[in-house]
């Protein structure tokens, strides 16, 4: 039997002759969860089976590896599939090509795209090349590669204008949009959800707040495109953050008039809107709502309340909230936790701060990052310096929870160093040097500067400043090399 018509059966799982997996693909690879790690080796174990397989479940499974970011083991699967004579549709190719940019960079997916055969270079192809460039925010080769597009007269849709749309959004040129949404009218290319959305929230970002809401109409007019959730979630936004909370409440109505799924995202992001507009009862009659259609809640709904209710100041709400998910919550989450113990330490409550730490090592939940991070602010805020250097560097040995580094923010560092100028303190500035290094491979002109401004307000001397400047590769002010005279003494 030819493999084309092998890989082209009817999808009968139950008829399936032993030849084949006797359980669908996708199952197979996600019985063991959904990890990374359990995800490929179930693919290994797959691939050394040499059991066939039919083309639609690649597909399919191709997609749930997708939308699981499981960008490796879908890659994998391509090309093996491929090599086992599994013919791909220039659909395919167009996957496998987003699949290569996004494991082993643009340079290799660039070189798949050149090594397609011609036939192949469609508006498919060269539209996954597209967003992979606007993906890696590459504005001068996604423009040029839409003229190129453009050149060779190839089937347009709103897709490749879209990604194009959404690389100016993100680099922020919004006003460059509206000349895209005035070339595809021009061209006959109708926009799609999509590309109303992004108009929108192009318009709001340079305070063309009417110029939205004439987006919404010409949606209307256009007649073929309805407004969704998402168009109803971006004006809410764009109103809340121009501050117009009675148009952003009647847009919350709408949206809850659209959340007729009971969607657990949906009820979250109202709570978080209509507590941006100041309007505590209906955060609270949100959350009733979210409680009865859930009523084992999730701890991230938890945390979103808890955040909402701290942000508009109802500590006794959020201690309440709090309390609730504590007595029934089956994984003690320390995020939930942080986000009280930050509010005790905003308020100066630092033995309850303390007290709740404490509380939540003993359910098995380790501070993080966060967590010392928030003591260390406190600490800072009042001048214990040693205790607030002390939390820092736990914050840093923790670590982040994916296992990358936690590096303090730029502000902090400044606010630091600040403190060690005014006091003089040239051995405390030092020593938090050594922590940062930790973390931090290039200090940079913003931690050296005030280095070398303590060691002139101390009087001190450091014949090796230069040498470290020189080695840190960091150019100095004026001002700060007129101090180094004085400094770098034998």
């Amino acid at each position: 039997m030819a493999m084309a018509q092998r890989f082209g059966r009817t999808k009968n799982i139950a008829k399936r002759s032993k030849k084949h997996l006797e359980e669908a693909l996708y199952d197979r690879l996600f019985k063991e969860g959904g990890s990374d790690v359990s995800v490929r080796q179930q693919l290994n174990q797959f691939l050394k089976s040499k059991k066939r397989v039919f083309k639609w479940e690649v597909g399919d499974t191709l997609n749930k590896l997708r939308d699981r970011k499981l960008y490796y083991p879908a890659l994998k699967l391509s090309e093996y599939m491929e090599k086992r004579g599994m013919n791909k549709t220039v659909s395919d190719q167009a996957v496998h090509l987003d699949l290569v940019a996004k494991v082993r960079g643009i340079d290799a997916a660039e070189n798949y795209f050149v090594d397609l055969p011609e036939t192949s270079k469609n508006h498919l192809t060269y539209g996954s090349l597209l967003n992979c460039y606007c993906k890696e925010l590459m504005t001068e080769k996604a423009e040029a590669l839409l003229e190129k597009m453009k050149e060779l007269n190839l089937g347009f849709s709103s897709m490749p204008f879209n990604s194009l749309m959404t690389l100016y959004a993100k680099t922020g040129h919004p006003e460059k949009i509206p000349a895209i949404i005035q070339e595809m009218k021009a061209s006959s290319i109708m926009p799609d959800s999509y590309t109303y959305n992004v108009w929108m929230r192009a318009l709001a970002a340079v305070n063309d707040i009417s110029g939205a809401e004439r987006v919404i109409e010409e949606m209307k007019r256009d007649g073929r495109v309805a407004a969704d959730w998402t168009t109803f979630s971006n004006l809410a936004s764009i109103y809340v953050e121009a501050g117009l909370f009675e148009k952003a409440e009647r847009a919350l109505k709408e949206l809850e008039n659209r959340n007729a799924h009971r969607d657990l995202s949906a009820y979250q992001f109202l709570i978080t809107l209509y507590g941006r507009t100041g309007n505590l009862s209906e955060v609270y009659r949100i959350w009733r709502s979210l409680r009865l259609a859930f009523p084992k809640t999730a701890n991230i709904s938890y945390l979103n309340m808890i955040q909402v209710l701290v942000n508009l100041k109802d500590l006794p709400g959020a201690e309440k909230c709090f309390k609730e998910w504590e007595s029934g919550c089956a994984t003690y989450d320390i995020r939930v936790a942080n986000v009280m113990i930050g509010a005790y330490a905003k308020e100066g409550r630092l033995e309850n701060a303390e007290e709740l730490k404490e509380r939540a090592r003993r359910r098995g939940a380790d501070p993080n990052a966060k967590t010392w991070e928030i003591f260390s602010d406190y600490y800072l805020r009042n001048g214990d310096m040693k205790l607030a250097v002390d939390c820092l560097e736990k914050a840093i040995d923790t670590g982040r929870g994916d296992g990358g580094k936690w590096v303090p923010s730029s502000e902090t560092i400044r606010t630091f160093m600040r403190h060690f100028e005014l006091e003089k303190d040239v051995d405390g500035a030092e020593g938090f040097l050594e922590i940062l290094k930790k973390v931090v491979d290039d200090l940079g002109v913003e931690v050296f500067e005030p280095l070398i401004r303590t060691y002139a307000a101390a009087g001190r001397t450091s014949p090796v400043m230069l040498r470290r400047l020189k080695m840190e590769k960091v150019e100095v002010s004026e001002a700060s090399k007129k101090l180094l005279e004085a400094i770098c003494v034998e």
